[in-house]
């Protein structure tokens, strides 16, 4: 574990840490494309690190620019093969080549987020695929996003505009079409500046079992979260 530490400016992390069904629920979603050597960018706490693990992972990567944050991933990953926590951000650390690599929740941190994905998709293997999860809707912009060090909300055109040039576009689609009604009324009656622990918790345990069907009725054009996977040549 090595590189340069840039602390964490975010508040939520704890926070989100409890929405366990919304961490199951997107995890199904991304799964197909979760394969192989794996580098997660920006791990955190590691609290989507276990849920994300399945069968088809040979080695797992936790980029984490947090010392702190980095050193709590440590005993997240410990008894899984091949693992490594590294320090740094995709322009500091030494990495290797990687068949996946995630960003959950983790661009709208990052000012370029242009040179950003342009760096990950240099370190895909041929046929690797790049898989972002973001929070969708810019007028959803919030002073909670502000304070967490949000730079933006992204739509599908949005995240397609970020993207990597060299690398095929292979999914995009939103998650969560419940949990956008519930941010829309929060915006416009509540206008409360960050959730509850109640507030998560009522959206974790209802909110995100009616998406899991909502999203299917609307064919995932809605949501709350927005899902971009792109693809290498082979």
């Amino acid at each position: 574990m090595a590189g340069e530490s840039l602390p964490y400016v975010g508040t939520e992390l704890e926070l989100f840490a409890a929405a366990v069904n919304w961490k199951k629920y997107f995890a199904r979603s991304i799964r197909r494309w979760i394969r192989g050597d794996v580098l997660e960018v920006g791990a955190g706490l590691g609290a989507n690190t276990k849920t994300l693990l399945n069968a088809s992972v040979r080695s797992w990567h936790a980029l984490e620019p947090d010392a702190q944050l980095a050193a709590s991933l440590t005993g997240v990953i410990a008894d899984v093969p091949a693992s490594r926590v590294i320090v740094g951000t995709t322009a500091t650390a030494a990495l290797d080549r990687y068949d996946t690599i995630l960003y959950i929740d983790v661009v709208e941190h990052i000012a370029d987020d242009r040179a950003e994905l342009a760096r990950a998709a240099a370190l895909l293997k041929p046929a690797g695929h790049l898989v972002v999860l973001a929070p969708a809707h810019q007028s959803l912009y919030s002073p909670f996003d502000k304070a967490i060090g949000h730079y933006r909300r992204y739509d599908r055109a949005s995240l397609r505009a970020a993207g990597p040039v060299d690398c095929r576009i292979e999914a995009l689609f939103y998650l969560d079409s419940a949990g956008i009604l519930a941010s829309f009324a929060n915006r416009a009656l509540l206008r409360a500046p960050q959730p509850t622990p109640s507030q998560i918790a009522f959206w974790d345990r209802y909110l995100v079992s009616a998406s899991q069907w909502l999203d299917k009725l609307t064919m995932q054009a809605i949501g709350k979260s927005v899902v971009g996977v792109w693809t290498r040549p082979a």
